[in-house]
């Protein structure tokens, strides 16, 4: 038996929401916060799984009925460990949650998969999103497979890996001139015609489809599976704090069934540092630090959200901001050319903040630390391309191979360029 209840909670007031009104978030002191699939897990023997595609094995633990699901045989992705650079940062224990390794290159998949599905038994036709990349190719490739219609609002400036994803896996793909714009078009269209919201369209921002979130609450359980425990801490890219919540409540549903002795420490990597921000002053959804352009785009948000503040707050977590493009490029380099892990910006924020979370005593040298890689590089190729030196054409003699290969050993990534 499931232990979803079919219905969900408000995380603040309690109340019982409908799922039929689950996509509309309430208002709470000038923001916004979305309630959460509410489940009893009494109902279960452990982390009882089942023989469904992809994530769906822990079906029992997800906001989705008996009836057919929706996968492309998503999670299960690998725990890398990272000595080299472990030891080079001063934590030896560390490890990389390869999401990379999706149906689409991102941990996007999770949350696809959760809340395409949800939307399908729910006997709908259409799905929108508002994304900037990862989000947009995941819901588009979802929808594909479930054989409904996904339309994405973008803006121009997206690299065109992503909007080559997109529309490959069929989504209508339109783009407008200011963020926000998107928001307005489809809450429209979410009210009007009775699209299903697969990210979050208010503002300030607020998080993105509830049932989609708890995909997330996957990654905890299979690091549990993977570690035999869970980790001291986990370290993730942040923007509007689905994956953090989703974190959250994955490990304390292990807590719970008495599977976990703990819940690990949840940390944001970010930019710009709202979320620090929050966590210092006090969480204020108008609130919002100064911010401009990063490579580090699809997480380049100036506000942090009611859900994923309080997954960090509640986790006794911490949060930092990554020190600028420089830092941040050094560890994409880092990991790739010492490690084989070849991750967008977005992700390398993780290795960039680890001396600051040294430093300031939110890490130790001897905590297990999991950094959540998010996505491939591959999805913006000229950022990473326009550091790297020309490829040299040389005279095919061994004198000016040495020479080349001198060169090249002056340019070898060190740890020293991160943060």
């Amino acid at each position: 038996m499931s232990a979803y209840l079919g219905h969900l909670i408000h995380p603040i007031t309690g109340a019982r929401v409908d799922e039929t009104d689950a996509y509309l978030p309430s208002a709470v002191d000038g923001g916004h916060v979305y309630a959460q699939p509410a489940y009893d897990l009494e109902r279960l023997r452990g982390l009882e799984t089942t023989d469904d595609p992809g994530l769906f094995r822990y079906r029992k633990l997800l906001p989705v009925s008996d009836a057919p699901v929706v996968s492309l045989h998503e999670g299960g992705t690998p725990l890398v460990p990272i000595v080299r650079t472990g030891d080079r940062l001063g934590v030896p224990q560390l490890y990389v949650k390869d999401e990379s390794r999706n149906p689409t290159w991102s941990y996007k998949d999770r949350l696809a998969a959760v809340a395409v599905t949800q939307a399908v038994q729910a006997g709908r036709d259409t799905v929108v999103v508002s994304s900037t990349g990862n989000h947009g190719a995941a819901v588009a490739a979802y929808a594909a497979r479930a054989g409904i219609r996904c339309v994405v609002l973008t803006l121009a400036s997206v690299p065109l890996a992503m909007t080559t994803l997109m529309q490959s896996y069929g989504a209508i793909t339109i783009a407008v001139e200011r963020p926000t714009d998107r928001w307005v078009l489809m809450r429209r269209m979410v009210d009007e015609r009775g699209w299903v919201p697969m990210s979050g369209f208010v503002g300030p921002p607020s998080g993105s489809n509830p049932f989609g979130t708890d995909g997330y609450k996957t990654i905890a359980y299979e690091l549990h599976a993977q570690l035999g425990e869970v980790p001291d801490a986990v370290v993730t890219p942040v923007a509007y704090g689905d994956a953090l919540a989703g974190l959250a409540r994955g490990f304390e549903d292990l807590v719970a069934l008495g599977i976990a002795s703990h819940v690990p420490r949840l940390v944001a990597a970010e930019p710009f540092g709202p979320y620090e921000h929050a966590l210092r002053e006090g969480f204020r959804a108008d609130a919002s630090v100064e911010a401009g352009s990063t490579v580090a785009f699809s997480i380049g948000t100036p506000y942090a959200t009611w859900q994923g503040w309080d997954a960090l707050r509640r986790t006794g977590g911490a949060a930092a901001a990554a020190g600028g493009d420089d830092a941040i490029m050094a560890a994409q380099q880092l990991l790739a050319a010492q490690e084989g892990l070849f991750l967008e910006a977005s992700s390398a924020t993780t290795v960039a903040v680890l001396p600051t979370l040294l430093d300031r005593g939110d890490l130790f040298a001897d905590d297990r630390v999991v950094l959540i890689g998010t996505s491939t590089g591959l999805k913006d190729v000229p950022t990473t391309a326009s550091r790297l030196p020309a490829t040299p054409v040389i005279e095919p003699t061994v004198a000016a191979l040495d020479r080349a290969l001198d060169a090249a050993a002056d340019r070898l990534p060190t740890a020293e360029g991160v943060a």
